[in-house]
């Protein structure tokens, strides 16, 4: 008995600790984009996101002001300010005029550039270069200097985003996409799933046979015909190709047979005595469905809408294909792909755009979770 329970407590363990770890690879890099969306794009190039919450300590360059801001003072001539001017003081460390040696010198002590000419440059940003003989030209002394910054976080990506690179207009498309192409198919699913699980006809089988085997067909094959097909309808009634509805239409018949399989599992489950109590109480098939068979199927209808919502909001291909790359039609994934290619320094940018990108499928899936595992699960001990 002993050894059953140890045994059992182990197993606890190991699922305990295997469950932990299966969180922490999926929550360290979403912490990792949020807080790099945060942060100014000097500090995410100096360290990494774990360390935003400390100082972080960047090389920079400035420069002197030029020869006409000298004075001369006890025979020499002084250039003397703060070379960080208006802009926030920071902690310099060590400094030098060479980019081959930014801190060569120490901040605070007196560098001797030759010919007599001495900088110092202190903690504080201030300095004093002097010289005996007139300082000449338009353009002062290039100094580098290693400062550190203490943690900033700011609003400011997320306003450039939204509102200077496109994400917000995409962010509406990708919306104007998902929300039809998950309802449709729900629709359409429920309808069949109900014929193909209560109701008798011929071909029934073959029928459930077909949608089975259209589960292994990949939709790369199948993407190219399905457009010559669809704009062959277009160029026939006259309608543009690239539309809204042609990517409703596309993203129906690839969510299509999923759905109707997974949602014929579930309701081939329900009980069949309360199937036949309404049977005898005169009701039809439609009254049965939309009374008794959908408030009892929300479970797996809210299952498939978080799988639908995320590969729909999540895609790229398809909206490439059915979709311009306008303006009032590109997606938030097509909109953060050329990001990518335009401003792929900017990280800034691109943590912002990933974080809006994955901030909705979030909020859907942690909605609908608590019907998630039961909407899979119910279905999978008998069916019809």
């Amino acid at each position: 008995m002993a050894v059953a329970t140890g045994k059992s407590f182990a197993s606890r363990f190991g699922v305990h600790i295997a469950v932990l770890i299966f969180v922490a690879i999926w929550t360290v890099p979403t912490l990792g984009i949020l807080v790099s969306s945060l942060r100014d794009k000097d500090q995410i190039i100096a360290s990494g996101w774990w360390n935003s919450f400390s100082s972080s300590t960047q090389t920079e360059a400035g420069r002197l002001p030029p020869a006409s801001a000298q004075v001369e003072k006890d025979g020499k001539f002084v250039l003397a300010g703060n070379i960080f001017g208006d802009a926030a003081a920071r902690n310099i460390s060590a400094f030098g005029v060479k980019s081959a040696a930014p801190t060569q010198y120490p901040a605070g002590t007196a560098a001797d550039l030759g010919d007599g000419v001495t900088l110092q440059l202190n903690a504080d940003g201030t300095f004093v270069m002097s010289s005996p003989k007139a300082f000449e030209g338009d353009r002062g002394q290039r100094v580098y200097y290693a400062s550190s910054a203490p943690p900033k976080f700011t609003t400011d990506n997320y306003n450039t985003v939204l509102f200077s690179e496109g994400i917000g207009r995409s962010f509406m498309n990708s919306l104007t996409v998902t929300i039809p192409a998950t309802v449709i198919p729900i629709l359409i699913a429920a309808f069949a799933a109900y014929a193909l699980a209560w109701m008798r006809f011929p071909g029934r089988a073959l029928l459930i046979a077909v949608i089975i085997g259209l589960l292994v067909v990949p939709l790369q094959m199948s993407l190219i015909p399905l457009l010559k097909l669809y704009n062959g309808v277009g160029t026939f009634f006259g309608v543009p190709s690239k539309t809204y509805l042609g990517i409703w239409l596309a993203h129906t018949g690839f969510g299509l047979p999923f759905a109707i399989y997974l949602l014929r599992s579930y309701i081939a489950g329900l009980p069949r005595e309360i199937m036949e109590s309404a049977r005898i109480d005169g009701a039809s098939d439609f009254e049965i469905f939309v009374k008794i068979v959908l408030p009892l199927s929300f479970p797996v209808l809210a299952s498939f809408a978080i799988f639908q919502f995320l590969w729909v909001w999540n895609d790229l291909l398809v909206a490439m294909v059915f979709l311009g790359t306008e303006g009032d039609q590109i997606v938030l994934t097509a909109k953060l792909n050329a990001l990518l290619g335009s401003r792929g320094g900017d990280w800034e940018i691109l943590t912002t755009s990933a974080f809006v990108t994955i901030i909705v499928p979030l909020i859907v899936f942690f909605s609908l979770q608590r019907y998630f595992v039961r909407g899979l699960l119910a279905g999978s001990v008998k069916g019809g």
